[in-house]
């Protein structure tokens, strides 16, 4: 590449910018619901992912993605606090932008093997764990 930025990752689909803040940010506050989480926080992790988009590289939101992937995998198995329909919904976002990098060149589809792997198996356990009360 001849110094100029690779913006390919870029094209993927914009659910993750659109939907992570928010339950991130309650996953991050251990907020029992999404909505419960402080509106500070959200807007904090707003601009982080806007941060990420507009300036960072495939690496560091792959580095971010894999953060939320250790946040909804603590949830999972009862290890961290927090809403488990949030970690659901973030884990989906997710896997989903995990499974689409097959179609981009680079590493980037065998560098997330262990987190789609991990993220798998955490929609299955909290799609079929009892509730936990309203959701957010």
């Amino acid at each position: 590449m001849s110094g100029r930025r690779n913006l390919i990752w870029l094209g993927l689909t914009p659910e993750p910018e659109r939907e992570l803040p928010a339950t991130v940010a309650a996953l991050r506050t251990a907020a029992r619901r999404t909505a419960d989480a402080p509106a500070e926080a959200a807007e904090a992790e707003r601009r982080r992912v806007e941060r990420l988009i507009l300036h960072g590289t495939q690496r560091g939101w792959l580095r971010y993605l894999a953060e939320v992937t250790g946040l909804v995998t603590a949830v999972a198995g009862r290890e961290g606090p927090g809403d488990r329909w949030a970690a659901l919904r973030a884990a989906e976002v997710v896997l989903d932008h995990h499974r689409m990098l097959i179609g981009l060149p680079g590493p980037g589809y065998d560098r997330t093997a262990a987190d789609r792997s991990a993220l798998e198996h955490v929609v299955r356990t909290l799609r079929t764990a009892p509730p936990d009360g309203d959701r957010g």
